[in-house]
């Protein structure tokens, strides 16, 4: 079941919630809404649930305009962040709710619940309590309920927000085993970039009611449309400066910049990721950089080192892979020489260069 967003609008009052967004969903797939708190994720969920009402526009599953259908009736499967299960029912009867309420006969109703229990790797657990059991396993009680009364598409809001960080790494990854299993065309909202890079075949990174870029999550954070993209998704250091003729130059740095051989100079600002940095005690090249480094932070199979750059006012962030940072031996106080290997270059509208 595709789902299609076509120019749909939402206004809470004087706050523009969502500004004429455009957005489709293939069927199967598995789409994060990624974006900061108030870009409109969850709007736009509760709008394809049919839990909001659009101000303009329509929803689509595949061709037919479902605008005006009750949540009920657009058979959908929605789980929210902090479970909402029955306390005072066993796993079993949560589970069997929607079942029970279209008045679906006992023994179809038990052999689908054994069925999900199974399905969510709680077998054997279905006579518990919510109160009995993890948070992690709450949360799959959720997605069974969810999937007992067959929905056509599954919306999942901040899934594992509630989650400490290892149970939410692994329900990520029974989440993503799951999906591959049954095939059901999903959309969650999250404003975690691992969680959405790690779980989603597409990622749609939202802004103030928009929608900015949809692409895989290695094609959104390898080609960010715009800063909001470049900065929303990781850390980055920032350069400004101008180009033209071919060349841009960045606070003491030229990058080769073909895309723009016009002779009329452009104010530019460079975005390079901090392992996009080569460091090393010599000068690396003509627009290598020097700099002393202020701080050391092991963080495992990567070394953070902060530097600050002569002629740069702002502190740089760099990765340096363990073993490279052995081999240079570097302190605090060390005089080193930087150089990006990759700079993304924006103009002042956000054009990217």
């Amino acid at each position: 079941m595709s789902i299609s967003i076509v120019d749909v609008s939402k206004q809470f009052g004087t706050y523009q919630a969502l500004d004429n967004v455009r957005l489709h969903v293939p069927t199967g797939g598995l789409v994060a809404l990624l974006g900061p708190s108030g870009s409109g994720k969850t709007t736009l969920l509760r709008i394809i649930a049919g839990l909001e009402t659009p101000d303009t526009g329509s929803v689509r599953y595949h061709a037919e305009d479902i605008s005006g259908q009750s949540p009920r009736d657009r058979q959908v499967g929605f789980v929210f962040q902090h479970y909402a299960l029955f306390s005072h029912m066993s796993v079993f009867e949560n589970i069997a709710f929607g079942l029970r309420i279209r008045h679906v006969p006992q023994a179809q109703v038990q052999a689908r619940v054994l069925e999900l229990l199974e399905l969510v790797k709680l077998g054997g657990l279905g006579q518990r309590y919510p109160s009995q059991l993890s948070g992690g396993q709450r949360q799959r009680v959720a997605l069974a309920r969810a999937l007992a009364v067959q929905p056509r598409v599954l919306l999942l809001d901040e899934p594992f927000g509630a989650l400490d960080a290892k149970v939410r790494q692994e329900l990520r990854q029974w989440l993503r085993r799951l999906h591959e299993e049954i095939q059901l065309t999903t959309l969650f909202v999250t404003h975690d970039q691992e969680e959405a890079f790690e779980v989603a075949d597409q990622v749609v990174v939202m802004r103030a009611g928009r929608i900015e870029q949809v692409g895989a999550p290695q094609e959104v954070f390898d080609d960010p449309a715009n800063p909001f993209v470049m900065d929303f998704l990781g850390n980055v250091n920032v350069f400004h400066g101008r180009v033209q003729n071919g060349t841009a130059v960045l606070g003491g740095m030229e990058i080769n910049c073909p895309e723009f051989p016009e002779a009329e100079p452009r104010n530019v600002s460079g975005y390079v990721r901090p392992h996009e940095f080569e460091l090393d005690r010599v000068p690396l090249q003509r627009s290598s950089l020097p700099a002393k480094v202020l701080h050391v932070t092991p963080a495992g199979a990567v070394t953070r080192v902060r530097v600050a750059a002569e002629d740069y006012p702002v502190d740089l962030n760099i990765d340096l892979g363990k073993d490279r940072f052995q081999q240079l031996g570097l302190r605090v106080g060390d005089l080193v020489f930087i150089a990006p290997r990759r700079v993304r270059l924006f103009t002042a509208d956000d054009y990217a260069i």
